[in-house]
Order: C-alpha cells, then sequence, then structure tokens
C-alpha cells in the first residue's frame, strides 16, 4: 500500500485546496423577465422562464 515518505505541511496542503471554496456569487445575475437574483443557466424560480420563453408554471401563492 502507497504510503507518504514525507508529512504534508498544512502551507501546502491548503495550497493544493485553495480551489475548493465556493465561488457562487459570479454565477448569479438577474433574470432579464421579472428582475429576480437567479443562477446562470438556470430556471428563474420566480417567474419559471429560461432563455426567454416560460418553461414552468410557479405557484406564487405558497
Amino acid at each position: 500500500m502507497a504510503v507518504p515518505k514525507k508529512r504534508t505541511s498544512s502551507s501546502r496542503r491548503n495550497m493544493r485546496r485553495s480551489h475548493h471554496a465556493l465561488k457562487t456569487n459570479a454565477a448569479v445575475i438577474l433574470c432579464p423577465e421579472c428582475g429576480e437574483p437567479k443562477l446562470l443557466h438556470h430556471i428563474c424560480q420566480s417567474c419559471g422562464t429560461y432563455k426567454g420563453r416560460k418553461v414552468i408554471d410557479v405557484d406564487r401563492h405558497g
């Protein structure tokens, strides 16, 4: 079984994990139909549109 010969330092470990953080702020835009924030390439949860056309019916009363 493969076992590391030297211990991985915390600095090297943290450098490896630098890309593990979630980056959702860049993927949030405003819906062109209703103006609510939504994720890129996702259906708008408030109005149910995707790429300018109605995809799902949204129940606004809960």
